[in-house]
């Protein structure tokens, strides 16, 4: 495939995304001596990498298909920055191989492979023609042009289920569906083909033969103008939840010395296929005994960074040094492996409500600082707001050490020291995975998480003394402005008095659990407090960080702690708790949800009704289906029942607690 295109020194690069990536991309860039542009939407006004470039222009409103996926508006905000080049990140418009060739065709160095090896390579089903062809082994499956409804059929039924239906222009577990009977495969096709029609605007799809017990091995490659093509080792991807990654480690420890080289040459063997040009991952699906070529992403990988730091190659930076023209700096015999990394992916996401995306306002983030192996790859701060607009992914906690376990530890330890607010996140599910045992011992395939869910979210357990004594100092430092307070001076302990001693209590409840009730004592000597039938001696002081140095029968704790009005959030040695304040003088404010609301529980779009009026349903029936975030929410009956009204139509976008249908339980048979 032909190479020719223009690769020249630019000084000015506009960068085509938003989040983590975009502010990535950004840094590289200006470490490298280049000015920046980024693009935004009305909802990323004041976002984080808007802020982190040297110039910035507005796309458009919130939605993707008039902002970042508007093609003619990103070129205009190149024109008008005098932008010399584009970097597209991943997602949105990185594989499309019309705004690679726009790019071109408006003089614009595309930092990424030719629209003809994105049509080649981007397209799941082209990909497998041209890997047969190559002599690379494939998952037995149907990649052809017709797409009815028989043809689709015919071809699971001679493949033999389950299958998985996937969108060929697909990635990141969108139009994805394992199919495991005939029954199935109708519905499921539908609804894959709508998800992938919003995400990515194609709705084709292929099928393939579902391999049990799967592991998802991928090497990243990376090409240059002068024939030059490298792989750059492997990553193990095998923790996933509905196809989407969720931790990614590098080297595999799946592979031996030998399955490595042998991986790594079929993925060279790949994208030698079209002469590849620029960064990307060949991917491949493991039966545990031998690989099979799934598909190539024609970008950069979220998780480019356990590579990043294994090989101590800037993959963003090479990136554009093969936008340049230039050769790349290494050989393959040079390139090398040191240590073991694994990156996890924070989410703002209730793991406890079905992974549901949560939006709003970032009221408390602190991270742990990017040493001794840790890194952050971040696109948020305090302030910001998550959108119900965009995907929910806040930032990756990555972490090396020599061996993979040392780094398990480093990465558990980084999400631990991991403290946001304000929406609700994934990362107390994340450190459950990390340390699951089967996790440790490499004891897993993709389908892991959701076997292990139950126990990957288990419900918190119950605060005991050191959390409701820590719940009392955080609301006496908040009231007295302790931190302000000079360490010596008596007023440290609780409204300290020459004489006499008062007492003070505070209840405190967990969830929808029982009360919890604390005595504080303080005045003349030492201050105490009573929980249940015991006492402890109790001292406190705050830090510069804001942190609670919590002193329990002489027994100092490190206590990070956040209250917003009457709930609390406290990070203790034994773990995060969130607990409600029942302030018997100020109000108790916490609001009641009805379970039984059918509502929208975020902002969204009706894309599917899925029952009628008048419908006699079982608790958990699916009523209608939401897309949030680009993915599809299906709302289910929250009990037996009618189906009395439906308040909503396909293509309504509504707002978050719009109730969308109403129930009336089934009549009582007594």
């Amino acid at each position: 495939m032909d190479r020719s295109r223009p690769y020249r020194r630019f000084q000015t690069l506009l960068i085509a995304n938003r989040g983590e990536i975009a502010c990535r991309v950004i840094r590289t860039a200006r470490a490298m001596g280049l000015r920046t542009v980024a693009v935004y939407s009305e909802a990323d006004r004041g976002a984080m990498h808007v802020a982190e470039a040297d110039e910035a222009v507005l796309l458009g409103p919130a939605r993707a298909r008039d902002s970042y996926l508007n093609i003619e508006r990103v070129l205009e905000a190149a024109r008008s920055s005098g932008a010399e080049a584009v970097h597209p990140g991943y997602g949105f418009l990185s594989e499309n191989a019309e705004f690679a060739q726009a790019c071109a065709d408006a003089g614009l160095v595309f930092v990424g492979p030719t629209a003809a090896m994105m049509i080649a390579m981007g397209s799941k089903s082209g990909s497998k023609t041209l890997m047969e062809k190559a002599g690379v082994p494939l998952v037995r499956g149907y990649h052809g042009e017709a797409q009815d409804e028989a043809t689709l059929a015919k071809a699971a039924g001679d493949i033999g289920f389950p299958v998985l239906v996937k969108a060929s222009a697909g990635g990141g577990g969108r139009g994805m569906r394992i199919v495991r009977s005939a029954a199935e495969l109708a519905p499921a096709i539908v609804s894959a083909k709508r998800e992938a029609k919003a995400a990515f605007g194609d709705d084709r799809m292929l099928i393939e033969q579902f391999v049990q017990n799967p592991r998802h091995i991928e090497v990243q490659v990376i090409g240059d103008s002068h024939g030059n093509l490298l792989s750059l080792f492997e990553r193990e991807c095998t923790l996933q939840r509905r196809h989407q990654k969720v931790i990614e480690e590098a080297p595999s420890p799946t592979l031996d010395a030998g399955q490595r080289e042998a991986v790594c040459a079929a993925a060279r063997k790949a994208a030698a296929a079209v002469n590849y040009v620029g960064a990307g991952t060949i991917e491949f699906v493991s039966d545990g005994k031998d690989v099979f070529f799934i598909e190539m992403n024609t970008r950069l990988q979220v998780e480019h960074p356990v590579t990043e730091m294994i090989t101590g190659i800037n993959l963003v930076e090479w990136q554009l040094r093969v936008a340049f023209g230039e050769k790349l700096p290494l050989t393959q015999a040079e390139i090398g492996f040191n240590g073991h990394a694994i990156e996890a992916r924070v989410y703002a996401e209730n793991p406890n409500k079905n992974f549901m995306p949560s939006v709003g306002r970032i009221r408390t983030w602190h991270v742990p600082p990017a040493v001794d192996g840790l890194r952050i790859d971040a696109g948020y701060r305090e302030g910001d707001v998550v959108s119900p607009h965009y995907d929910a992914m806040l930032a990756k906690v990555i972490a090396w050490a020599p061996t993979r376990q040392a780094a398990i530890d480093r990465l558990n330890r980084g999400l631990q020291e991991t403290d946001i607010r304000g929406v609700v996140t994934n990362i107390p599910f994340l450190s459950a995975l990390v340390t699951h045992q089967d996790v440790r011992a490499n004891a897993i395939d993709t389908g892991f998480i959701e076997r292990e869910l139950q126990n990957l979210t288990a419900t918190s357990k119950a605060p005991d003394d050191l959390e409701l004594c820590a719940a009392v100092a955080a609301i006496l430092a908040q009231e007295q402005g302790a931190a302000r307070v000079e360490a010596h001076s008596p007023w440290q302990s609780f409204g300290w008095m020459p004489v006499g001693r008062r007492q003070r209590s505070f209840v405190f409840r967990q969830g929808q659990g029982g009360e919890h009730q604390v005595t504080l004592h303080y005045g003349n000597g030492p201050s105490t407090v009573t929980v249940g039938e015991r006492e402890l001696a109790l001292a406190y002081s705050v830090n510069n960080a804001g942190e609670i140095d919590l002193t329990l029968n002489g027994l100092t704790s490190r206590i990070v702690s956040v209250i917003e009005g009457h709930e609390l959030y406290l990070r203790t040695r034994n773990g995060r708790f969130d607990l409600h304040w029942v302030d018997a003088f100020g109000g108790d404010d916490e609001e009641q949800v009805s379970e039984d609301k059918i509502a929208a529980p975020l902002p969204g779009t009706v894309v599917a009704l899925l029952a009628e009026e008048g419908a006699v349903l079982e608790k958990g029936a699916p009523i209608l289906t939401l897309e949030v975030m680009k993915m599809e929410q299906t709302l289910r009956a929250p009990f037996g029942g009618v189906l009395k009204k439906i308040k909503c139509k396909v293509g309504d976008i509504v707002q978050e607690g719009v109730e969308l249908a109403e129930m009336e339980p089934a009549a009582s048979s007594e």
